[in-house]
């Protein structure tokens, strides 16, 4: 059977984004200038970037605060326009297409609301039917599952002000799914919220996913969501994508190995098992409070089986633990050492 071509969701080509920011000069004098004339200089936000998503990708967007991820979004959903080159998303120009474009896209903010401060969810949920020009039918077969999967039914009477940050949260993502979008901006949307109720949105995501083959970008300081949602990641920093890829080839690419650690039940001295491992260059060291030897070794399955055999066979082992570099410290090594990607 021959595989169908997916459309392009998000198409980006060479796009720039420049703010003009006033430049005061120095001293009494500068300042008296200034008023005359000002000076201004240019800042440049987002330099030069091209990336395509494809129709049902679930895509993590992320970069250290600064990194251009907001203005891009801000782009990508019609709030400004570029400086220069071109975005296409749902076949349109977000900017000059505006409602015809809103109609295609949700979008969820963790920091800001579109739901009515002082009445019930389920009249902010009415009113955004009406905005979006959802049919009865449409928008009960639909919104019946949302409001079921996420658990928010026994909130539907109650103000947005009374509600908690994961219940409005919740609501939130109900709210950005009521026209049943095929493409979905969420800017860090489990801020805050404890570990069941992200979890609770992660399942959901995937679900809306594989179910409507919605098209989700997803920017987040939370890691753990990009590892349970994106098998994809794009890396910005100061404006400009330094990583487009799969995340388990980032994280093969940029880490050191992996680090085994062994607990004894008899004495062994460090330089015993320096010597014990030496064909295999082990980098050894030991931490006396907790009486762990730990061994960096390449993340090499051979290797790494070689090890725990030898020192199996040569000591009695009280315990024995992988530990796995995450994601979280891999992205922050690349940032803070300016690695090559």
């Amino acid at each position: 059977m021959q595989e169908v071509n997916k459309m392009n969701a998000i198409e980006v080509k060479h796009l720039k984004k420049e703010f003009k920011a006033h430049a005061s000069r120095s001293g009494l004098k500068g300042a008296f200038r200034d008023l005359l004339t000002r000076q201004y200089k240019i800042i440049p936000a987002v330099n030069d970037i091209s990336f395509t998503v494809q129709q049902g990708e679930m895509i993590g967007y992320i970069g250290e605060n600064g990194a251009g991820k907001s203005t891009t979004i801000k782009m990508l959903t019609g709030i400004l326009s570029p400086t220069s080159g071109t975005i296409t998303v749902n076949g349109m120009n977000p900017h000059k297409e505006r409602e015809r474009f809103a109609q295609t896209i949700g979008v969820v903010f963790g920091q800001r609301s579109q739901l009515w401060w002082d009445i019930a969810v389920q009249e902010s949920f009415r009113l955004l039917k009406k905005v979006y020009k959802v049919s009865d039918k449409d928008y009960n077969e639909h919104m019946n599952h949302v409001i079921h999967t996420l658990d928010i039914g026994p909130l539907l009477d109650k103000p947005v002000r009374k509600l908690s940050l994961g219940q409005r949260m919740r609501c939130e993502l109900a709210a950005a799914l009521i026209h049943n979008p095929k493409l979905l901006f969420l800017d860090e949307p489990t801020i805050g919220l404890d570990v069941l109720v992200k979890l609770k949105i992660r399942e959901f995501l995937k679900e809306i996913n594989e179910k409507y083959q919605t098209t989700i970008l997803l920017t987040t300081h939370d890691l753990s969501d990009i590892e349970a949602l994106c098998e994809r990641v794009i890396m910005l920093d100061e404006g400009k994508i330094i990583y487009d890829g799969g995340l388990k080839p980032l994280k093969e690419k940029n880490t050191d190995g992996k680090e085994i650690e062994f607990q004894f039940l008899e004495e062994v001295n460090i330089e015993f098992l320096k010597q014990l491992t030496q064909a295999l260059n082990v980098k050894w060291s030991f931490d006396g409070k907790s009486q762990i030897f730990t061994a960096l070794i390449e993340d090499h399955d051979e290797k790494i089986s070689s090890l725990v055999k030898l020192v199996v066979g040569s000591k009695k082992i009280k315990d024995i633990s992988i530990k796995e570099t995450s994601t979280e410290e891999i992205i922050r090594s690349i940032y803070e050492k300016g690695m090559v990607i």
